[in-house]
Parts: structure tokens; C-alpha cells; sequence
């Protein structure tokens, strides 16, 4: 009996330490900027998991493995929070997921965290000037990073729902 309880929990925990290790490496191995599955693990891990305290764990574990080898940066903070605000809201959304309505979620996501990153670049960097124009002008620079962001997010999304339903992991989790 014991032995089946802890068959169990591995069976729990491999799909998020996995995710975790798979997020990290994702963004270690040479790719286009901003062009790795984090937003899709902010929008899909509701889906996976269902609570909400596991999602924001892998993801903040998994970004932040990451920055330790690739280095910290001046406004993580930002990069941090909007894939937490990401993950809180896909997790009182994620009822409504489907394959129909995941471009949508896709495109939100990576729309919140372009406003937020780049806001963030622009109030701690000394790249342009702290005024409307100068944030507008951060916005506009930045529409190639968000090209990159969105095709990325709608592919592992993609990816991710029908791994969730070839695999049933997110009848494990539910």
C-alpha cells in the first residue's frame, strides 16, 4: 500500500519538475529573442494543474534557474510579475480553455506581458526618455520581441493542449 502512495506522488510531481527543468533549458539553448515556452507555462499551467500556488511556483522556479545562468537583468522584477499576474488570471479563465478560444489566450498573455516588460524596461532603463514619447518610442522598438513572443506562445500552447490531451495529464491534476 505505501509503495502505491508513493507511485503516486512521483506521478504528481514529475509533469511541474519536469516543466521546470524543460522551462529552464529552454532558455539556455540558443533561439530567437524571446521565442521560449514561459508565457505558454503561465497560461497553461491552470490547465495542468489546477492550483494555482503550483503554477507560480514552477514558473518563478523555472525563470528564475534560468536567470542564474544567463544573468539578472535590470527589470526582471517586471518580467516576474507580469507572468505572475499572467498565471492568476488564465487560472480563473482556465475553465474556458479550449482548442477554439487558446489563440486568444495566447495572444492576451503575450499582449500583457509585452505592456509589462516593456514598461519596465522603460521606468529602469536609460534607453529612452521618461516622458510619453519616450515609452511610446519603448513600445514601438520592442514590436519585434513581441512578434517573436506571440508565435512562440501560440505554438507551445498548441503544443501543450494536445500533449495535455494525448497524455491526460491534465486529468491528473484536475
Amino acid at each position: 500500500m505505501k509503495s502505491n502512495s508513493i507511485y503516486k506522488n512521483i506521478e504528481y510531481y514529475i509533469l511541474p519538475i519536469s516543466l521546470v527543468f524543460i522551462l529552464s533549458l529552454s532558455r539556455l539553448i540558443p533561439h530567437p529573442p524571446n521565442f521560449t515556452p514561459i508565457i505558454t507555462v503561465a497560461i497553461m499551467s491552470s490547465y495542468f494543474f489546477k492550483n494555482v500556488y503550483l503554477s507560480a511556483v514552477v514558473l518563478i522556479i523555472s525563470v528564475l534557474i534560468g536567470d542564474i545562468f544567463i544573468g539578472f537583468y535590470v527589470n526582471m522584477i517586471f518580467v516576474y510579475i507580469s507572468l505572475l499576474f499572467i498565471t492568476v488570471f488564465f487560472f480563473k479563465a482556465s475553465k474556458r480553455m479550449n482548442s477554439k478560444n487558446l489563440i486568444i489566450f495566447a495572444f492576451t498573455g503575450s499582449l500583457v506581458f509585452f505592456l509589462i516588460s516593456n514598461l519596465g524596461v522603460w521606468i529602469l532603463g536609460d534607453l529612452y526618455e521618461k516622458n510619453l514619447n519616450g515609452l511610446m518610442q519603448c513600445y514601438i522598438m520592442a514590436i519585434p520581441f513581441f512578434k517573436n513572443t506571440l508565435f512562440s506562445t501560440i505554438i507551445f500552447s498548441y503544443l501543450s493542449y494536445m500533449a495535455g490531451h494525448y497524455f491526460k495529464f491534465s486529468l491528473n491534476f484536475r
